[in-house]
């Protein structure tokens, strides 16, 4: 079945950045069909949400549709955190396994060492805006974001790629972050 909000807009022209930004838009897709089976907004909220967060990845610049939506339902900066969480526990809801809230992700030390042997995933969880915060020598990592689907994503990217370099399936967890930690957590990784 396909998305009822794939065809609302057309997805700008990608960045050069190639196919780095076709997880975002497929996060962007799924996000939108979870949001809508979640009855968390209107289709027209999640068609504005989308149109802006485009906009964003079209100028190379990471967006979430949690946080595009929570802005365009009108939540002010004070009151976005709450309203992103609750927007997070409902994509959660769809989801098997369900993404659970880990609320000392923020202290976690950046991986740079496995952001540096693996920079396709350092792109990829960049564009999804989901952090990488733990990695027990690639055999089991995990990820987090204020969206779990786009931790899922980038989960199964991870599982692919470490399967192709070292023949081994790691343990890959996701986890969702509050609107704190998230912000921090991917200013600390992607310098944003």
């Amino acid at each position: 079945m396909s998305s009822p909000f794939q065809a609302v807009l057309d997805p700008p022209a990608q960045p050069k950045q190639g196919d780095v930004w076709d997880f975002a838009e497929e996060c962007l897709q799924r996000t939108a069909d979870a949001l809508h089976e979640s009855r968390s907004a209107s289709p027209s909220e999640i068609s504005q949400s989308m149109a802006a967060a485009r906009e964003d990845h079209a100028l190379g610049k990471p967006a979430d549709l949690l946080e595009a939506l929570a802005r365009v339902q009108g939540h002010g900066e004070e009151h976005l955190g709450p309203a992103i969480l609750d927007l997070g526990n409902r994509t959660a809801n769809t989801l098997t396994p369900y993404a659970p809230l880990i609320p000392f992700a923020g202290k976690l030390i950046a991986p740079s060492a496995f952001y540096e042997s693996f920079d396709h995933i350092h792109k990829v969880a960049r564009a999804l805006l989901s952090p990488v915060i733990y990695v027990e020598d690639t055999d089991a990592i995990g990820t987090a974001s204020a969206n779990p689907i786009a931790s899922a994503i980038l989960a199964d990217e991870i599982r692919n790629v470490v399967f192709k370099r070292f023949g081994i399936r790691p343990f890959v967890t996701i986890a969702r972050l509050d609107y704190e930690s998230w912000t921090f957590l991917t200013r600390k990784h992607f310098e944003l």
